[in-house]
């Protein structure tokens, strides 16, 4: 009986395997690194159809884009311009903002999700550049993590944006992106953001985040990627009917 019952569940186990061996496979799962020759090609046709690509926060300075970068954390881009096209308008640098106060900003962010704790993390950030490094926004990795309410995605992004280091911020668009493309195969973000560095070639690096970010965003998307539509679809080993990550 035991013997029975222990062939059961060998096999039992061995279908489980190679159901999931099987959708792994349906979801592009591959190895790593990828071939050079179909990254350079996947970011040479982003590229031509992205020429120009750039983060779609609205800032006027280095104050405003960090400020803006730290508010859209777990909230949309658009939702984040409706309110900092009204904040910035009163309040775009630190003495203003500083001025306002976190009651008085409060009701701009009110509609980003949030918005207490960023409206707190906002005036800290704004008082540590004030304070400590002249009312001008520090540009340095470090410096930058230094502040609240900045990561080193935040940071990642204005560094960047900036054109200061050709930092990869790797959100849910990157991350997705990069694994069904084969660009990486890693569990974390960070672990992810260093493959990246590994395989993009350096011609690229400096715009790979906005075609990552925006090929995500608007073509390859989550629940049903626009495959048809997708100008690196033929490089892509995750075309299948079942697209997942």
């Amino acid at each position: 009986m035991r013997e029975a019952e222990l062939a059961r569940t060998t096999v039992k186990s061995r279908a489980k395997a190679k159901v999931r061996s099987g959708t792994d496979r349906a979801r592009g799962a591959r190895g790593w690194p990828p071939d050079p020759a179909r990254v350079e090609a996947i970011f040479a046709r982003l590229a031509a159809v992205m020429p120009e690509p750039k983060t779609e926060l609205n800032f006027s300075s280095p104050y405003t884009l960090v400020v803006a970068v730290a508010l859209s954390a777990q909230a949309t881009d658009v939702s984040v311009n409706k309110a900092t096209d009204r904040l910035f308008a009163v309040a775009d640098t630190p003495q203003k903002m500083l001025a306002l106060g976190e009651e008085g900003l409060i009701p701009y962010i009110a509609s980003i999700g949030l918005y207490r704790n960023k409206a707190k993390n906002a005036i800290a950030l704004s008082r540590i550049v004030l304070e400590q490094h002249g009312g001008e926004v520090p540009l340095t990795r470090e410096a930058l993590q230094a502040l609240p309410g900045v990561g080193r995605k935040t940071a990642s992004v204005v560094l960047n944006e900036l054109e200061i280091e050709p930092a990869i911020a790797v959100d849910t668009h990157v991350f997705r992106v990069s694994h069904r493309l084969g660009l990486a195969n890693a569990n974390t973000p960070d672990k992810v953001e260093a493959q990246l560095h590994q395989v993009v070639p350096e011609g690229w690096l400096p715009k790979a985040h906005h075609w990552l970010i925006l090929h995500g965003r608007y073509t390859c998307v989550a629940r049903k990627p626009k495959c048809e539509a997708c100008v690196i679809r033929d490089l892509c080993p995750s075309v299948s009917p079942v697209v997942g990550t």
